[in-house]
């Protein structure tokens, strides 16, 4: 699977060749800076990466006055490696949410009904993880548990309730 920046990098290329600087501006535009940080440096460390790999290939062009610029295009490699790694952020649960929220950015690479159904299968694993953690909740009640324990269990029930909420809206969006 790649990692959250190649994701986002990848999924911002698939959808329309970029440089590095145009990919930097984009992210600032998004506010991705708000809930991941992705460094600049980070940008391109990636883009490297992700070229050394052949996930994508780069263009050189001149415009104008500017100094040459290279503009980077998602390649046949790259898209199977992004619709991927995509799938497998949306079908696994992660406490780390911005594995989800960064295939949700780009969940229209998928046919219609690949979205729904691919949001169906996270919903079912979301509730199923629910229930194993309310029966966690209710053995811990019987047993001689720090309260504190109980409480950090109790924010993990949260948390997936959250994610079942947001599932829920982008699947409702969708349908």
């Amino acid at each position: 699977m790649l990692s959250k920046s190649a994701t986002m990098l990848l999924g911002l290329i698939n959808e329309s060749p970029l440089n590095a600087y145009e990919i930097t501006k984009k992210l600032q535009l998004m506010n991705i800076k708000q809930w991941y940080n992705i460094a600049d440096s980070t940008v391109y460390t990636t883009i490297k990466n992700l070229e050394k790999k052949e996930l994508i290939s780069g263009t050189i062009e001149k415009v104008g006055n500017m100094p040459d610029r290279t503009v980077y295009c998602i390649t046949e490699k790259g898209k199977v490696e992004l619709l991927n790694s995509l799938k497998k952020s949306i079908l696994q649960f992660d406490y780390d949410v911005n594995v989800f929220s960064i295939a949700a950015f780009f969940i229209e690479v998928f046919p219609l009904e690949e979205r729904r159904e691919l949001l169906k299968k996270r919903l079912d694993i979301l509730k199923k993880y629910l229930n194993g953690i309310e029966r966690q909740i209710k053995e811990m009640g019987t047993s001689n548990i720090p309260k504190i324990t109980v409480a950090n269990v109790q924010r993990i029930q949260d948390i997936v309730i959250a994610e079942i909420s947001g599932t829920q809206k982008l699947l409702d969006v969708i349908a």
